[in-house]
């Protein structure tokens, strides 16, 4: 063999390699060993994984790492964001409405997407380094505890027995969060340099009203905003209505354009685990049965669940206006659960499946923390999704 040929051989046997490495990287699967085959289309940059831990703060972990990606996608860096100031500070307000109500407003851990423009554009934001919101004695998040002593006291001062409400009972409420989570520092240090929270959100350049919620529901006229009726939505912020079709058209276009999505849906199906890492809506739901509970750290939807279509794909419903309607008036779908779509995959049949950054840790499945959701299960259980307005279509823009 001459030189030359070796020398060319070597490079061919490279460049062989090379893209074999590249083909093992851009393929997935659901679960070791599993029979779900994924080819990436397409994946936006994001921050790690992170850990709500036992606490129903979903909104924020999932809201933030949204907004995390909108400051890499415009150049800002990457930066890890406190969900527990965000937390903080929607308690505040959170416990003024619902003295305000006589206690018959939403209190819990439980929020909404729109509670994080609304934080942001009235408190700043934190880094969290600056603002960790672990300040009693546990190593992970947990707010059982917390949630009773807030609410609980809240209760005690709606009951009113003086007559008049003292001007006690909000430094007395901040208190308790100081104590649980810790209290806010007026100033912090962050790279160098010297920020409010106020200062530290003008730094980031984010303009929260760029910032919009899309969802899709009959029983509110189509391209209009309407305040979605959940429990979380608790400052009662808009929505805007668009058909299914569209929906699912704005949700794929943004991905692909390189927009990440907020995502909020109900896991609660028998076609949602975690564990093996998908969400999918079998057609024939006999393929698919449900093993035991697991309400430890997040709810039902942990339980092992078994059968063909979690090793195969197989043939979904075709989901119409009709049932995603009706799943929501007869509460099948509710607001469960906030996440991060990140990308888009195709299976060995073609099928397209979001790629969700869900915040439950790595160590739960074999998809170091993420799923793969179906696009009919997409189209049947979502609630709302937050979104860039660049992201979405000129026409819809001028709509809104």
């Amino acid at each position: 063999m001459t030189k030359f040929s070796f020398v060319s051989a070597l490079l061919i046997s490279s460049l062989f390699l090379f893209q074999f490495q590249l083909q093992a990287q851009d393929t997935l699967r659901n679960k070791k060993d599993g029979n779900y085959i994924f080819t990436i289309k397409k994946d936006i940059e994001v921050n790690e994984v992170q850990n709500q831990s036992r606490t129903g703060t979903c909104w924020s972990f999932s809201a933030l790492s949204f907004v995390e990606s909108e400051l890499i996608r415009t150049g800002k860096g990457k930066h890890k964001l406190s969900e527990m100031y965000i937390v903080r500070k929607a308690y505040e307000d959170k416990a003024e409405n619902y003295v305000r109500m006589h206690g018959t407003a939403n209190f819990s851990q439980g929020g909404a997407f729109h509670d994080i423009p609304y934080v942001i554009k009235k408190y700043g934001i934190m880094p969290q380094e600056a603002y960790k919101g672990l300040n009693y004695g546990l190593e992970n998040h947990n707010h059982s505890e917390m949630e009773a002593a807030l609410k609980g006291f809240l209760d005690a001062i709606i009951a009113n027995k003086q007559k008049k409400l003292t001007t006690s009972w909000k430094p007395a409420f901040s208190a308790i969060l100081d104590a649980y989570l810790g209290v806010v520092p007026e100033s912090f240090e962050y790279q160098g340099t010297s920020y409010t929270p106020t200062s530290f959100a003008e730094s980031l350049e984010m303009n929260m009203d760029d910032y919009v919620i899309i969802t899709s529901f009959t029983h509110h006229p189509f391209n209009e905003s309407f305040v979605l009726e959940v429990p979380d939505n608790w400052i009662w912020a808009q929505a805007y209505n668009v058909p299914m079709d569209k929906m699912m058209s704005i949700m794929k276009g943004a991905i692909n354009q390189g927009y990440g999505l907020g995502w909020a849906a109900d896991v609660s199906e028998k076609g949602f685990s975690f564990k093996n890492g998908l969400a999918i809506v079998p057609a024939d739901e006999s393929a698919l049965t449900v093993k035991g509970k697991d309400n430890k750290q997040f709810n039902d939807a942990g339980a092992d669940k078994e059968g063909t279509q979690f090793d195969s794909p197989g043939k979904e419903l075709d989901i119409t206006q009709e049932m995603r309607q009706e799943a929501f008036d007869n509460y099948l779908t509710t607001d469960d659960h906030g996440m991060h779509l990140t990308g888009i995959v195709t299976d060995q049949d073609g099928n397209e499946y979001f790629i969700v950054k869900n915040s439950w840790g790595t160590s739960y499945n074999d998809c170091d923390g993420y799923f793969y959701a179906s696009m009919p299960y997409v189209a049947l259980k979502t609630m709302n999704f937050m979104i860039h307005k660049d992201a979405l279509p000129k026409t819809l823009r001028k709509k809104m």
